[in-house]
């Protein structure tokens, strides 16, 4: 099972006109970021766009790490320190 949330915000569309999109989501269980090009396998960038979508990684990576942080397991606080 997958669960990512993409970033709504980002608007990218291939500089030629073919309508392909870029989509910048992060994984919800274990925060990675999934950078999808759909309907393609590349996409043409304007330099505005490609800065865009670096942006929404960057955001991506640090959400992904508040939720990596988050889903680590507590230190075990049963054992006491040795002498």
């Amino acid at each position: 099972m997958s669960a990512y949330r993409s970033d709504l915000g980002l608007k990218v569309t291939d500089a030629t006109g073919n309508g392909v999109e870029v989509d910048v989501a992060t994984g919800l269980l274990n925060g990675t970021v999934r950078l999808s090009v759909l309907w393609t396998q590349e996409i043409y960038l304007h330099p505005d766009d490609a800065e865009r979508v670096a942006q929404s990684l960057l955001r991506a990576a640090e959400h992904g790490r508040h939720i990596a942080e988050a889903s680590k397991p507590e230190p075990d606080q049963t054992t006491s320190p040795s002498d």
